[in-house]
């Protein structure tokens, strides 16, 4: 079948058209024929080589986490899926490759897309919305009247997270720039602050919530909004000795994540606030959840644009430049 390949690590590093292996469904595995695809800052990061100590991808491999399509066949053992439904997923860690005509994934990583949806708009959704859920509701249980402070609003996890939070029935803060406070304001944000020109911790405080996506020191001035008790999640990083042993890494890496972690949880635990690194995991059963909420009208994705796949390459250089708003698509 048709690939893009990574054939080595490289920032900025090009992918490769080309042919690789044809897939088949092994037993509890489905194999859906892609229709379209979604880009990751994930995808740009494990190019560069950042997460080789995480995730050691060894090349040439595909990447590629978010896909939409349509169930070609199935493995032995498969009850829930069959050959002609239309399907969305994250494929779990280390079976990733959705920048291909085909892919095999878990029957249990895979649900029935959004029936109101395009293949395209499908496409969008499934890392994003599975990192907003499990920040969100696995992770800080927001409850009703509880306030939230989600940063990079109109980004692929924030405007999904936006409309999360507010249909768990938080006020919902947001950071953005002024050209998309209308966007983010649209998707149900009740603070909104333009980082370029104010203090989002000089503006907010009392907040039981904080989700992170950013470098720099926001994550550590997004300890000043937090009441005791609040909790800041982190998808940036860094990582916390909690992932390394979820993960199952050596005594060495756990070390190493407790020591790269030690400065703000060691200044969370002053102000008596949870900090926590999440990295998500895939999962059907959320992503079914998911799709209820989006075909009951609560969640719309949000694409900025779509690029045909043979200009791959030509849509990672526009994710890398930061200006998009919700996701980057790919389609056939």
């Amino acid at each position: 079948m048709k690939a893009y390949i990574l054939d080595r690590y490289g920032k900025g590093q090009a992918l490769r058209a080309g042919d690789w292996p044809d897939p088949f469904a092994g037993p509890g595995e489905v194999l859906v024929e892609i229709h379209a695809a979604a880009l990751n800052v994930l995808d740009l990061k494990i190019r560069d080589g950042a997460f080789k100590p995480i995730l050691p991808y060894r090349p040439p491999f595909l990447l590629g986490h978010d896909l939409a399509g349509v169930v070609v066949g199935v493995g032995a053992g498969v009850t829930r899926f069959k050959s002609g439904d239309e399907v969305y997923a994250r494929p779990r860690d280390l079976r990733i490759g959705a920048f291909a005509e085909r892919i095999t994934v878990a029957e249990a990583d895979l649900a029935l897309k959004p029936t109101t949806l395009s293949m395209a708009e499908a496409a969008s959704l499934p890392l994003v919305a599975l990192t907003a859920w499990q920040m969100l509701v696995d992770r800080a249980q927001v409850k009703p009247g509880q306030k939230v402070l989600i940063h990079a609003g109109s980004g692929g996890v924030g405007t999904i997270a936006i409309q999360l939070a507010k249909h768990l029935g938080a006020t919902v803060a947001t950071t953005t720039s002024a050209g998309n406070a209308d966007l983010v304001r649209a998707l149900g944000a009740d603070v909104v602050i333009d980082y370029k020109t104010q203090d989002f911790a000089a503006l907010l405080s009392d907040y039981d919530v904080a989700i992170n996506s950013l470098e720099g020191d926001t994550l550590q001035r997004s300890l000043q909004v937090l009441k005791p008790g609040g909790k800041l999640i982190s998808i940036s990083g860094p990582p916390d000795p909690a992932f390394a042993r979820e993960q199952g890494m050596n005594w060495v890496l756990q070390q190493l994540m407790r020591m790269l972690s030690s400065g703000i949880r060691r200044k969370a635990a002053r102000r008596q606030v949870d900090y926590s690194f999440l990295f998500m995991h895939a999962s059907g059963d959320q992503l079914a959840k998911i799709a209820a909420l989006v075909d009951a009208g609560t969640i719309r994705p949000v694409v900025d644009r779509t690029f045909a796949f043979d200009a791959l390459d030509e849509a990672m250089e526009y994710l890398g430049t930061g200006r998009a708003k919700g996701k980057v698509i790919l389609t056939r």
